[in-house]
């Protein structure tokens, strides 16, 4: 880390290994309690579309951008939000963003027509990328450093469990209830989370250079207008709108390294990605996750329409795969407190790639057994792989740079998956209903990549503080 770096950073309290144990339990209580909100949103509102559609006597087409509009609000926001935390702190930007998706989500249930839902839910991703954004710096500073791998390993048990009970949690709400009832329901959680944060959530050291606010907008246009290409792309956009929207990505990328070339902590962390150990856990996880996507989007089509399978059927064979990364998230969390991730990410994307080769070669009429072992197996090797990688993703960088480590865990997660979707919709395009086969073997050509680039990390001589 340069000189420069180290002189804008005030310098740590001396007892920043970990909270006292009474008082981290609340503390994770509060940041589990907002990223399952915040995750479970991403998922919920899908199911509810057919019903906001009719509620609102709109299309379907221009009812699906209750969905957009929330992400790319997201993964727009994530890296300046996160090297804000790093100003202003990252317990201010935790609860900035919960309080602001607690409102807006208040916004969401009293919305009276498609734009103040739009507008509502994208003030609803905004504040789920201040969660998100700093999620994983606050824990760093949360456990002592002896228990990362265990604080990461929660950390990804609280998501995978969110994902997966997600549209039974839509689909019970809205059997009882209408839709806006799916947003009421995290006003009372975000007011505890709010109130216990506010007394436990740790205060880490401060940068103390200035918030770089023509960057925060390069950076966010950046990041967005990449979403919108690669949805465009997906959605089979007229190709020229595609090619400006990730051309004008591209130049703002590139106009953005260049303005922080010299910067001590850059919004686009070049910095850290000088780091090969934060460069190959990043370029894993990205794949890992293109992986995900390319299977959950594949997945249901070649369920119903290959296999003609129910709905609900679909849903049972989708259950293994994020049931099983819950239970071995913590379990290989414990493991990174041990073994180096290199050897535990690149056991855990090999299994991935074999259960994604034994779905791309399912027979012609599978039993159910036949099915959920595989997907158990997907979601062994994901869960095996995604707990060590965050550990290092994080450790790799130093304490200062928690909150862009933070944003790039964040963002790496959502572009991978952004990733996966646009390529199976590829497939589709290119193969029809060979589509999913095509897109699962892809996916497994994914895995292979991150488990090859996991066990680079081997060879790689981390740098002080990595």
């Amino acid at each position: 880390m340069s000189t420069d770096a180290t002189a804008a950073t005030r310098p740590a309290s001396p007892a920043m290994d970990g909270l006292p144990p009474e008082r981290r339990r609340w503390a994770v209580a509060a940041i589990f309690t907002a990223l399952a909100m915040a995750s479970l949103d991403t998922a919920i509102a899908n199911i509810a579309l057919p019903a906001i559609a009719a509620d609102l006597h709109v299309s379907p087409a221009d009812v699906v951008w209750v969905v957009n509009v929330y992400q790319i609000a997201l993964v727009a926001t994530l890296l300046p939000l996160g090297a804000l935390g790093e100003i202003v702190g990252h317990e201010r930007i935790y609860l900035g963003g919960l309080v602001l998706f607690t409102l807006a989500s208040l916004g969401c249930a009293l919305a009276w027509s498609l734009p103040s839902l739009l507008i509502f839910r994208a003030l609803q991703g905004l504040g789920a990328s201040g969660i998100m954004s700093v999620n994983s710096a606050l824990i760093r500073f949360v456990y002592p450093s002896r228990m990362l791998g265990r604080g990461f390993g929660h950390n990804a048990l609280v998501v995978a469990t969110a994902f997966t009970l997600g549209p039974t949690i839509a689909s019970g709400i809205l059997a009882i209830g209408s839709w806006p009832w799916l947003f009421a329901v995290n006003i009372p959680f975000g007011l505890i989370a709010i109130g216990i944060g506010l007394k436990t959530l740790p205060h880490p050291p401060r940068a103390v250079h200035a918030f770089d606010f023509p960057g925060a907008i390069m950076a966010a246009g950046c990041l967005g207008l990449f979403i919108i290409g690669i949805g465009s792309a997906a959605h089979k956009a007229w190709p020229g709108a595609v090619a400006i929207e990730l051309t004008a990505a591209i130049v703002l990328g590139a106009l953005l390294m260049r303005r922080q070339a010299d910067h001590p902590a850059p919004m686009l962390p070049i910095d850290l990605f000088r780091r090969p150990v934060f460069a190959l856990s990043a370029a894993t996880s990205v794949c890992s996750f293109a992986v995900q996507g390319l299977a959950f989007v594949s997945l249901p089509f070649y369920f119903e329409d290959i296999l003609l399978r129910t709905q609900v059927e679909t849903g049972f064979f989708m259950t293994p795969w994020p049931l099983v990364v819950a239970f071995m998230a913590p379990i290989g969390g414990r493991l990174s407190d041990r073994y180096p991730a290199g050897i535990l990410g690149s056991l855990g994307l090999a299994l991935l790639c074999v259960g994604m080769v034994l779905l791309a070669t399912l027979p012609a009429a599978p039993s159910i057994v036949n099915i959920v072992w595989r997907m158990a197996i997907c979601g062994f090797g994901f869960g095996f792989f995604q707990t060590p990688n965050l550990r290092t993703l994080m450790s790799s960088a130093p304490p200062d740079r928690s909150g862009s480590a933070s944003g790039i865990v964040a963002t790496a997660r959502l572009t991978g998956q952004t990733i996966g979707a646009a390529l199976a919709a590829l497939c589709f395009g290119l193969a029809g209903r060979e589509g999913a086969t095509l897109a699962l073997a892809l996916g497994a050509g994914f895995a292979a990549l991150g488990s090859v680039m996991s066990v680079l990390r081997l060879a790689v001589a981390p740098r002080r503080g990595a």
